[in-house]
């Protein structure tokens, strides 16, 4: 079965990074589930569950996932697999 996912961003309101990633997904016409993890400790756990730790932004769709990251490392993550690029619709030389 073919799934398609809605990529999930995970945030902390007030987070300047969190800030930038979603300007940044945003510019590129990418839909996201945005959870806060401050207002919810359910998705919280799920972060933490996800990627080890409780920094933010976490980023995950399908099997793909960053955590903990700015745009650049972000872009530079999402380089090494073209096929996850390709679904987000992103175009990282932009």
């Amino acid at each position: 079965m073919n799934r398609t996912a809605t990529p999930i961003l995970y945030i902390k309101s007030g987070c300047p990074w969190c800030r930038e990633a979603l300007s940044y997904f945003n510019s590129q016409g990418v839909d996201l589930d945005v959870r806060d993890v401050l207002q919810s400790p359910k998705d919280m756990d799920a972060m933490v569950a996800l990627s080890g730790q409780t920094k933010t932004p976490t980023f995950e769709f399908e099997d793909f996932m960053v955590a903990d990251f700015s745009v650049d490392e972000f872009l530079a993550e999402l380089s090494e697999f073209p096929e996850v690029q390709h679904q987000l619709g992103i175009n990282a030389n932009e």
